[in-house]
């Protein structure tokens, strides 16, 4: 059982967000962030469903336009659209936040490991649609990025969280790059996401 025992032990040691009441604030912000994009996204396609001319509100320019990324197969992978699928799961996420938030502190290893898999999943879903929008739609959902930008930091704070807290076996040098790193880390990879959009849709942003 992982009852968080560095967490009792060490609390000056282990930064706030890796403290089961600090990481449940985080994951309550950033999963909350997302649902709200999912959440939006959703009721977008409904009135895309509705009427097929519908003009969604992200639709800014022919390279950002979530109504070019809706109408594409990529946007349905699970057999219905992926938005329905994110609103659950970033629930799941917020729900699991108030938890900790809560006080809940003796949760079982195996419980950290499925959320460590599935944060990582939704990383690896959202490199899949980085890349598809990128070069292969060729078009740009303003909330599908909203979601991207979280998913980010809950990977790099959930592995950073589970490392720490010895969840994931791990030697004191990778300890210390999440203590210290984990929001540098963060930043660069913002920053290449944002680098690799602003190189691939330069008229976007730049008329």
């Amino acid at each position: 059982m992982v009852s968080s025992l560095e967490n009792q032990q060490a609390p000056g040691v282990l930064p706030w967000w890796a403290r089961d009441r600090g990481f449940g604030l985080f994951t309550i912000i950033t999963g909350f962030i997302a649902w709200v994009a999912a959440g939006i996204l959703v009721l977008e396609r409904i009135e895309l469903y509705k009427n097929p001319d519908y003009v969604t509100s992200c639709d800014v320019n022919p390279w950002i336009s979530c109504g070019t990324v809706m109408k594409t197969e990529q946007a349905g992978i699970f057999g219905f659209p992926n938005p329905f699928f994110g609103i659950v799961c970033f629930a799941v996420v917020v729900t699991i936040g108030f938890t900790l938030l809560a006080g809940a502190t003796k949760l079982q290893r195996w419980f950290w490991i499925c959320f460590q898999l599935g944060i990582t999943a939704a990383l690896g879903l959202v490199i899949w649609f980085w890349y598809q929008a990128l070069y292969e739609i060729n078009a740009l959902c303003l909330y599908c990025m909203v979601v991207w930008t979280m998913v980010i930091p809950l990977f790099v704070f959930t592995t950073g969280r589970n490392v720490l807290n010895g969840v994931i076996p791990a030697g004191e040098g990778v300890k210390k790059l999440f203590r210290e790193w984990s929001w540098i880390i963060t930043a660069i990879l913002w920053l290449l996401v944002a680098a690799t959009v602003i190189l691939r849709f330069p008229n976007a942003f730049f008329g």
